[in-house]
C-alpha cells in the first residue's frame, strides 16, 4: 500500500474515534445502557402487596367474661343439699314437695290420697317395706295417682346408718323388692332414713342403688303428740307451723301412718298451700 493511502486510512480512523467520544460525552448521565443481546437481563420478581387487615382483625378483643357465681354456677335455682351427710333439703325449684312417711296405712293413707286427688296435688310417699308388703293395693293406688315413691327402710330402723354396708344394702333392696312386687315397673328414685338419721355410709349405699337421699327443710313435728295436748291443739300447731315456715323450694315432712290429726290438718293446709305455692312430687 502506498504511503498516501495509509495516511488516508489513518485519518479516517482518527476521525471515527473522535466522533465516538463526542457522542459518549453528549449522552444523558444515568441513562440505562442496553445489555448485550447475548446476555439478556432477567426481569426482577414482582413485589407482592401486603393484604389489607380484615375488619375482624382491627376490632378490639372482647373483654373476658366474668365467672358465674351463685345458683347459676350449678344450674339450679335453689341448693339441693343441706341435710345430714349431704342429703337433700330442697326441691331444686320453686315448687314445694309434700312428703309423707311410714305408710302405707289402711286407715289414713286412703283418706290422704282422696284429698290429694280432689285438690289435684302430687306428693311423695316414703314407704316402709313391711307395710308395702302388707298393703300392696295401697302401693298400687299411690302409683296410679301419679305420686312419687321413696324407700324408707324395711322396718323403720333408726340405727340403720350404723349397720355394715352389706346389711344396709340388703335392707334397702328388700324394701324396694316389696314395692316392686306390688308395682313391677315402679320407679323408686328416693330414700329417706328413719328419723333423718343419715350417715355417709347410708347415703353411699342408697346412691349405689340409684336413690337420692332426701331429708327435709320443714318438720312440723306432726308425729310429736305432747303430753296433755288435745287433738284440736295438735292440728292447730301443725297448721300454724307449716303456714308460717313454708317457702318456695321446701321439702316438708309429714306422716300418713297412724296420724289421723295430720290428715285432718291437711284438709286445711292443702287449699292454703295451693293458693300460694306450686306443690310438686319430687321428679
Amino acid at each position: 500500500m502506498s504511503r498516501a493511502r495509509k495516511a488516508v486510512l489513518l485519518g479516517v480512523v482518527v476521525i471515527a474515534v473522535g466522533l465516538t467520544g463526542r457522542a459518549a460525552a453528549q449522552s444523558t448521565p444515568g441513562e440505562p445502557v442496553a445489555a448485550p443481546v447475548s446476555a439478556p437481563a432477567s426481569a426482577p420478581a414482582p413485589v407482592k402487596a401486603k393484604p389489607a387487615p380484615s375488619k375482624s382483625a382491627t376490632k378490639a378483643p372482647a373483654p373476658p367474661k366474668k365467672p358465674v357465681k351463685g345458683p347459676q354456677a350449678t344450674g339450679r335455682s335453689i341448693s339441693y343439699a343441706g341435710g345430714p351427710a349431704g342429703s337433700r333439703t330442697m326441691t331444686g325449684s320453686k315448687g314445694i314437695a309434700l312428703t309423707f312417711d311410714d305408710g302405707p296405712d289402711p286407715a289414713t293413707t286412703p283418706q290422704l290420697l282422696r284429698m290429694l286427688r280432689q285438690q289435684h296435688v302430687k306428693a311423695t310417699f316414703c314407704l316402709v317395706g313391711k307395710n308395702a308388703a302388707k298393703f300392696p293395693d295401697l302401693v298400687r293406688q299411690i302409683v296410679k295417682d301419679g305420686h312419687t315413691l321413696c324407700n324408707h327402710t324395711w322396718d323403720h330402723s333408726l340405727k340403720i346408718g350404723k349397720d355394715p354396708e352389706g346389711k344396709i344394702r340388703s335392707d334397702l333392696m328388700r324394701t324396694n323388692n316389696a314395692i316392686l312386687r306390688a308395682v313391677p315397673k315402679a320407679r323408686i328414685k328416693y330414700f329417706r332414713a328413719p328419723g333423718g338419721n343419715f350417715t355417709p355410709r347410708l347415703v353411699s349405699v342408697a346412691n349405689k342403688l340409684h336413690m337420692s337421699s332426701i331429708y327435709w327443710k320443714l318438720d312440723p313435728r306432726d308425729w310429736d303428740h305432747k303430753k296433755g295436748e288435745s287433738s284440736a291443739a295438735h292440728r292447730s300447731r301443725v297448721i300454724a307451723t307449716i303456714e308460717k315456715h313454708a317457702h318456695p323450694g321446701s321439702i316438708i315432712l309429714s306422716h300418713d301412718y297412724a296420724q289421723p290429726d295430720t290428715i285432718a290438718a291437711y284438709r286445711t293446709l292443702l287449699p292454703y298451700l295451693r293458693k300460694r305455692y306450686q306443690l310438686i312430687a319430687l321428679p
